[in-house]
């Protein structure tokens, strides 16, 4: 393994999960939060649109992440090897609670936005943002891993296909 590639998968693994506990942290820090105290119709709109150019960033992000941490696990031995296929466990934890928690709902709200929500749509609403919750602590979860695993010695496998 060149030295290049073993600098490049842990800086490519730290920006990915990076990137991708960032979009999810802004999102409830400030959007999700926003949400909250503008009137349903403003919220319903905006939520719609934002999913209409959210969807392929985030897949990308999500993606990237994955693979470069189950890149760093096989590139590593011992607790970092474990750490980072936690962390890409995670990211993967976070893409499964999207699709099926998050996306679901998204698709509900599309339809609200263009006719009327139902009576239990905040509860509707508080799920989504539950599972929101839930991807973000994933994510970040996720970097964090990551970054203990690049401050730890290079991995000793990634030394061995160097040599």
């Amino acid at each position: 393994m060149s030295k290049i590639r073993s600098d490049l998968v842990p800086g490519v693994t730290l920006l990915s999960t990076g990137l991708l506990a960032g979009a999810f942290g802004y999102g409830v820090v400030n959007v999700a939060a926003t949400f909250d105290v503008v009137p349903l119709d403003v919220r319903l709109t905006f939520h719609t649109a934002l999913m209409q150019r959210n969807g392929v960033v985030m897949q990308t992000a999500m993606a990237l992440a994955a693979i470069s941490s189950l890149a760093l696990a096989l590139l590593s031995r011992g607790r970092p090897r474990l750490l980072a296929g936690v962390a890409a466990a995670l990211v993967v934890t976070s893409f499964l609670v999207t699709r099926f928690g998050n996306v679901p709902i998204n698709g509900r709200i599309k339809v609200w936005a263009v006719t009327t929500a139902p009576a239990d749509h905040a509860a509707i609403l508080d799920r989504w943002e539950t599972y929101n919750v839930v991807r973000t602590v994933a994510a970040l979860t996720a970097f964090v891993l990551v970054i203990v695993v690049s401050r730890l010695k290079l991995p000793d496998r990634a030394r061995q296909l160097e040599a």
